[in-house]
């Protein structure tokens, strides 16, 4: 289904912070570690995360050798919930599955210390949802009507989350507005949690989240970018391109069909960030995965690019490996990233779809990975 989805710079950005609340389920007696954001995963690529846990060299690259794995399996999953095209129960199994993995990885690539470390800022970037681990549990003996408690107001703060989402989309609520319900929800919830704490209680949690740590400078909670694959590909202008060989260079990768009318109203945003960059070895990267087929047919697909003034390369996605390696369903997206090779900012749909300025929006994420150290 071609998309023409809804977004603005600032409904986006909203859009990503609602559906980041953890899923909870309300009719469940109680909610799981399950239910807890991928905040581990997340957060385990940014640099002042290593540099607070204090990494070596060496265990970077152990670590990173781990990460390009699990984000093998994390992003099309991660790509596909937020694009409304999973449940969330496999997408929740995912990310347990992947966080119980990447700790198990952890153990053998930190020393205690940075592991213990490791652990407190997850609490602290879990926020109220850290009672939902079984350590938070025990550490400050928690009780059945406490926990339950903490249920009933992570249920409530989910329902108005996707309350105002839904209004959101619907162009009911302005993004400004729809942020300032979310951060009320989100105060209401930490009153509701610290009121149902003991003295004690509360004197515990200072132990279980260790230094405060400013969550501000990470940049990083997006997985590795998929690597270009090659089954049912065509080239169909430019020399092929391996992600791994672009590092040090901002990268924009984009999905669509050439007949997408949503598309091409893309495509000229794309020429001109290529064109404007160019000095500052901006790569431009088409993946044209066709829907209809005429769309299949290699000569159509150049003879528009070429209509469309595109110069840079483009692949013809026969056999959608690299669709369903991105968990791409939306013609068209857009997906920039930085110069280590991470996932930085995605668009679905019209970037200047009824007066949006997500072209804009845009340019100003490039512009700033453009400046960023490599």
């Amino acid at each position: 289904m071609r998309s023409s989805i809804l977004t603005s710079a600032l409904t986006h950005c909203v859009l990503v912070f609602i559906t980041s609340v953890p899923l909870v389920n309300a009719e469940a007696s109680e909610p799981t570690t399950a239910d807890l954001p991928p905040v581990l995963l997340q957060m385990i690529r940014d640099d002042a995360v290593h540099k607070d846990l204090e990494l070596t060299s060496d265990q970077k690259r152990s670590l990173f050798g781990v990460v390009k794995g699990i984000d093998a399996q994390w992003f099309p999953q991660l790509n596909l919930m937020t694009t409304g095209n999973t449940k969330p129960e496999p997408y929740q199994k995912t990310v347990a599955d992947l966080t119980a993995k990447l700790q198990r990885e952890l153990k053998s690539i930190l020393n205690s210390s940075q592991f213990d470390r490791l652990m407190q800022l997850r609490r602290q970037a879990l926020g109220t949802r850290m009672v939902l681990l079984d350590d938070v549990r025990e550490g400050l003996e928690l009780t059945s009507s406490q926990i339950q408690r903490f249920a009933d107001a992570f249920a409530k703060t989910e329902s108005e989350s996707r309350r105002i989402a839904a209004k959101l989309k619907k162009q009911e609520l302005e993004a400004g507005e729809a942020a300032r319900q979310v951060a009320k929800l989100q105060q209401t919830e930490r009153e509701t949690v610290v009121g149902a704490l003991t003295d004690t209680q509360r004197g515990r949690l200072g132990s279980l989240t260790g230094p405060a740590f400013d969550f501000s400078q990470v940049r990083r909670k997006l997985p590795f970018a998929p690597e270009i694959q090659d089954a049912g590909v065509t080239w169909i202008q430019g020399e092929p391109v391996r992600l791994a060989d672009l590092r040090g260079k901002v990268v924009v990768v984009h999905f669509y069909a050439f007949q997408c009318i949503n598309c091409i109203r893309n495509l000229p945003h794309y020429t001109a960030w290529y064109s404007d960059y160019a000095d500052d070895d901006l790569v431009v990267l088409g993946i044209q995965r066709p829907e209809t087929s005429a769309e299949r047919d290699g000569d159509k697909v150049a003879s528009a690019a070429k209509r469309e003034g595109i110069r840079y390369p483009i692949l013809l996605d026969l056999e959608s490996s690299n669709w369903n390696a991105w968990g791409n369903r939306i013609w068209p997206s857009v997906y920039l990233i930085d110069k280590d090779g991470f996932l930085r900012r995605s668009w679905y749909g019209e970037m200047n779809w009824q007066g949006n300025e997500g072209e804009k929006d845009m340019r100003s994420t490039l512009e700033m990975l453009l400046a960023e150290d490599g």
